[in-house]
Formats: C-alpha cells, structure tokens, sequence
C-alpha cells in the first residue's frame, strides 16, 4: 500500500508526524501539492485549503479531527471541550472534502483525559490517540465503510494568544481548564492589575 502524510512545518505535531513516517514506511511530505498518487494520505495538523482538484490526486485523503463531528468543527476542538469540563473527547478520522470538516467519517474513538492534565501532557496525549486512530484505520483498511455526517453542527473559532488572559475576579478553581490549555512559552496566561500586564506560568511539581 502506498501511504503519505502531511504535515505543515513549525506545529508542535511535526516532529510527531515524520517519526510516524518513518515507522510507516510512508513517504513524508510539507506540501499537499507535490503529493500525487497514493493511495492513503494522512493529513495530520496541516494549516493550508486544499482544493478539490487536488485531492483527486490520491484515493483517500484522511484527517483527524478532536470533536464528534459534526459538532465542534474549526479550531483548537479539544482545547474548548476542556473549557467546557469535558474529559471525555471523541475524535473523529474522516475523508477530506471541499468543505469544513465535513466529509464521510470512517472511525470515531474517545479519549478519556484525568482533568488535570497541562498543555504539554494534553499535546501529547493528543498525537498519540491521533496516530493510533491512523494505525486502527490501516489494520481494518480496506474492510471499512464509510458514512456521512448526521446530526447538528457546530463551529469553534481560532483562537489567539489573547485568549488566555485570566479574569481576577474569579477564583484559579475556576479558570483552572483554560490555565490547563495554556503554553508556557507560545501563550502563557496572563492577566492586567493596576494597568499592568502579568504573566502566569503553570508546572505540575514533580
């Protein structure tokens, strides 16, 4: 079989998606446009629209996506289901079409976080239970069958660094999931007293 994945330089998920190459045996690529007749293609955290045209190129183009779709379609899925209090997450691996998030779904699978995981366990937890839904597809390609999205959809925008400012009117029990979500050193917490900015740096002591 021949299989490629995807993956767009400079995410925190590219170094996990070439080791994952290399185990495959699959050829590796930046760039969805010189990727040309394979038969499956994983397109694992990669930040450009590919256009229809060229997702014709390959038989099957598969993402995965940390939300049971068709809710929770957009940015950063698993990031607000945990502002949400949610620690059961469903993700879902499904063909690439020319809309958002929106093609036949193939397998769908639930990772079950403590709720109290930070970012850097949440990532990693994430790239491994991503890869490992890759590896379920391939052991059950190609006895595998397809079905369309039902149901309601919903959408979560991007988020920015802004976004993990804290409010100090309220507790740190209270904002405990967003501090959970927060990087130490792309988007650390922060929050203003007295018109100055301060930022918040969050460890688990070991």
């Amino acid at each position: 079989m021949k299989i490629a994945l995807v993956s767009s330089p400079n995410q925190w998920f590219y170094e996990k998606a070439l080791e994952f190459a290399k185990k495959l045996g699959a050829d590796f690529f930046e760039a969805y446009e010189k990727v040309r007749g394979y038969e499956v293609v994983f397109i694992l955290s990669y930040h450009k629209i590919i256009p229809p045209n060229l997702l014709s190129l390959n038989q099957h183009n598969l993402i995965i996506h940390a939300s049971k779709l068709p809710q929770g379609k957009g940015w950063s899925p698993m990031f607000y289901q945990i502002l949400e209090g949610k620690n059961n997450i469903v993700f879902t691996l499904f063909e690439a079409d020319k809309g958002v998030d929106s093609g036949d779904i193939y397998l769908q699978k639930t990772l079950k976080l403590r709720g109290d995981e930070l970012y850097e366990e949440l990532r990693n937890k994430q790239a491994f239970f991503s890869l490992e839904l890759c590896e379920d597809f391939l052991k059950l390609y190609p006895n595998l069958k397809s079905k369309k999205q039902s149901g309601v959809e919903s959408f979560y925008p991007k988020r920015s660094p802004k976004d993990s400012e804290l409010n100090i009117d309220k507790s740190l029990k209270e904002q405990f999931n967003l501090l959970r979500i927060c990087s130490n050193e792309d988007f650390p917490a922060f929050f203003y007293h007295k018109g100055k900015k301060f930022v918040l740096k969050i460890y688990e002591e070991i």
